[in-house]
């Protein structure tokens, strides 16, 4: 069976008055059940980025069809598939309430697996901005998951800075390195994390295949921020 398809087969059964807590409560089962294998971070990924992505599409009031678009950018959804996965969709976007418990339970999940929890917040923010506004609002959203998450306050700024240009972007920070760095340090840091954010990385760490979009994403902003860091110190 499918990740989409055990998608499906959870929600089967969830009444409209009982969307977060059934959802959270058969979540848990099913990770459970599935015992400590890749299927497991799998599913927890993929259930994680749908319902917190409805529902930062949802914090700025509005679900637009810019953040509809965005969030099948994220995922390659296989074809037959599309229903489970609106489903779910459609059910978390309705209200934002309920939320927080589930990035809790999130958090529980994978407390050991920092990395995965840094690339939902990553996916979250590339929703957040879809309309070409990031609001307050879903600005808050995203703190307050990170928050939840245990994510610290540098690594949050990070991953804002690579998708909101304020017009301030350091790519020493985005790249985590030091300015005093040399010139050979750098480029050994830049390649080290070419090779940990490439997108095969990602999915023996629990990334669904079809969510590799946010390695090629990673990738970008760090080949970029090398790119900036040449040009000013004169390595091209």
């Amino acid at each position: 069976m499918s990740i989409w398809s055990q998608i499906g087969s959870l929600i089967e059964d969830i009444r409209q008055s009982e969307i977060v807590t059934a959802f959270v409560d058969k979540l848990a089962s099913a990770v459970r059940g599935l015992g400590s294998g890749l299927d497991r971070r799998q599913l927890t990924f993929t259930m994680a980025m749908i319902a917190l992505s409805a529902k930062m599409a949802k914090a700025d009031g509005v679900v637009t069809q810019d953040e509809v678009v965005a969030f099948r950018d994220l995922f390659d959804i296989p074809p037959g598939e599309e229903n489970n996965v609106a489903r779910l969709f459609n059910l978390a976007k309705k209200d934002v309430a309920g939320y927080d418990a589930y990035a809790q339970q999130i958090a529980r999940l994978y407390e050991d697996e920092r990395d995965i929890l840094a690339d939902i917040v990553d996916g979250l923010f590339h929703i957040a901005k879809a309309d070409g506004v990031l609001h307050s609002s879903e600005l808050s959203y995203l703190e307050h998951v990170a928050d939840i998450f245990g994510m610290s306050e540098h690594c949050f700024e990070r991953l804002k800075m690579r998708h909101v240009d304020t017009g301030k972007q350091d790519p020493y920070t985005i790249l985590e390195a030091e300015r005093d760095w040399s010139d050979t340090d750098l480029k050994s840091h830049y390649r080290k994390l070419v090779r940990e954010n490439h997108p095969d990385r990602l999915i023996a760490r629990g990334v669904p295949e079809e969510f590799v979009r946010i390695a090629n994403d990673k990738l970008a902003a760090i080949n970029h921020a090398w790119s900036m860091i040449e040009l000013e110190r004169g390595l091209k």
